[in-house]
């Protein structure tokens, strides 16, 4: 029998770029839902045969029942998921059909996971996160940890070049992201820290640099610290052209952070910031890269492990990130019923086998001293 993959939110960015690498990769008859029939159309007809579209709200919940009955594989690429409950999970769990998301909102995150024992008692593979930050990021940091007999502390960061290719839905997730203080894993304990604080230059593997990070509020920063026994968790994030980085630093220390929690307000901000990335592009690129860093003890000396990875263009590798992920599944390779955080449910050696499948190339070093 053919596998069937629902991805909703297919029609974006994000969701067709991982059409796309099912196309490449699998042999599965693959629906894209979304709202906009003309781009879904045409998505299908570059995608070819085996991608159909299908037009629907996720509102609609029969519609949305009827889609997910129909499908082995519900692929969730339909953000901003500061929006967006774990309703299209739990219809996924009744009718026994396995998940993945590219989720990157912790309230997201926590609202899926609190169907975990309902996805494991029925069967279902529940993976969120996946995509490239976080996804294949998360994984880099299980591989680094690996390398390590006592894993301490974990510095993960990433840069986007302009847009990253995506659409304006990313835009809002940034803004999304500066509206409140959140909690960070820091010396073993819980700490609050605001949104794009703590500025920090990073050098970054060419044709990046040295480029400024700052705290942002991600899922990884209470998933890695809940999966691996380590007393710190550093996630940062930054972007070039480096002037968008002051100007989002400014949004978060200047405005009011009840302007940042008005829909309007985060509609325009976004616009507007994508507006300027449909310019600077042509000179930035729309690339990503991602640095893992992993200190703590191995054989009794203190020991990095060091991991990075450029890729040209950021809604491609979450693609690929998020197509590896559902590979797995639909071969059987991937089975793990319950509700699992990427890092939590994908073997370093699976990930490292669907990332050298796609051209992947993850850069990475040990280092031991007597310090």
């Amino acid at each position: 029998m053919i596998d069937r993959v629902l991805i909703l939110g297919g029609s974006g960015r994000v969701g067709s770029s991982v059409a796309a690498d099912l196309v490449q990769h699998t042999p599965a008859l693959i629906t894209i839902a979304g709202r906009n029939s003309t781009v879904g159309a045409q998505i299908s007809d570059r995608l070819g045969t085996n991608v159909q579209f299908q037009s629907f709200d996720l509102a609609d919940v029969e519609s949305l029942k009827s889609a997910i009955a129909a499908a082995n594989l519900v692929i969730h690429c339909a953000g901003p998921f500061h929006y967006r409950d774990g309703s299209v999970l739990k219809l996924c769990i009744e009718a026994g059909v396995n998940y993945v998301d590219v989720s990157d909102h912790p309230s997201y995150t926590r609202k899926v996971m609190e169907y975990k024992s309902a996805a494991e008692t029925a069967g279902v593979t529940a993976i969120v996160n996946t995509g490239i930050f976080p996804g294949i990021s998360n994984s880099m940091v299980r591989q680094d940890v690996e390398q390590l007999d006592e894993p301490e502390r974990i510095h993960l960061s990433y840069v986007v070049a302009g847009s990253g290719g995506a659409g304006v839905t990313v835009m809002r997730t940034t803004f999304l992201g500066l509206q409140r203080p959140f909690e960070v894993w820091m010396d073993g304990k819980w700490q609050e820290v605001k949104p794009y604080s703590d500025r920090e230059i990073i050098q970054f593997p060419a044709p990046y640099g040295p480029v400024d990070v700052y705290w942002f509020d991600v899922p990884e920063a209470f998933t890695l610290p809940s999966t691996f026994p380590v007393k710190t968790v550093i996630t940062k994030f930054g972007t070039v052209p480096r002037f968008y980085n002051f100007l989002t630093w400014s949004v978060a220390r200047w405005w009011h952070p009840w302007l940042l929690r008005q829909t309007p307000v985060i509609e325009f901000l976004s616009y507007v910031s994508h507006f300027m990335t449909d310019v600077t592009d042509r000179l930035s690129g729309i690339g990503v890269v991602i640095r893992s860093e992993v200190t703590g003890k191995k054989a009794g000396k203190a020991a990095r492990s060091l991991s990075t990875l450029v890729h040209p263009n950021t809604a491609i590798s979450a693609g690929y990130g998020t197509g590896s992920v559902a590979q797995l599944l639909l071969s059987g390779q991937l089975n793990k019923p319950g509700v699992w955080a990427i890092e939590e449910a994908l073997p370093t050696d699976l990930f490292q086998q669907t990332m050298q499948e796609r051209g992947i190339q993850i850069q990475s070093e040990l280092e031991l001293s007597d310090g």
